[in-house]
């Protein structure tokens, strides 16, 4: 169990880093926000399959709900972006503008 649990944290983590380092297009931090939203849903999932709870076992259910509720509002984000700056790099937008 060891062995899965570390590989759920090194993916998260790695994850999260490409988020807060890779700040070039908003398609890269999108992708990384699914690659942490999948390392739970997968973490959560094994989690419940070990407990045998029939009570908690929705929970990855509604884990993998929000997190597609995200990417699709992410989606929608950056199709808007795209159409109103041309692009989805992060250094064209400016919140201060109009």
């Amino acid at each position: 169990m060891a062995t899965t649990h570390s590989a759920f944290t090194i993916a998260f983590f790695t994850g999260l880093f490409g988020l807060a380092f890779n700040r070039t297009h908003l398609l890269s931090a999108l992708l990384c926000l699914e690659a942490m939203m999948l390392s739970l849903f997968l973490g959560l999932s094994l989690w419940m399959l070990q407990l045998n709870s029939s009570i908690a076992a929705t929970a990855p259910i509604i884990l993998l709900t929000l997190s597609v509720c995200e990417a699709s509002a992410g989606l929608a984000l950056l199709v808007a972006t795209t159409r109103t700056h041309g692009s989805d790099r992060l250094q064209n937008l400016n919140l201060l503008q109009c």
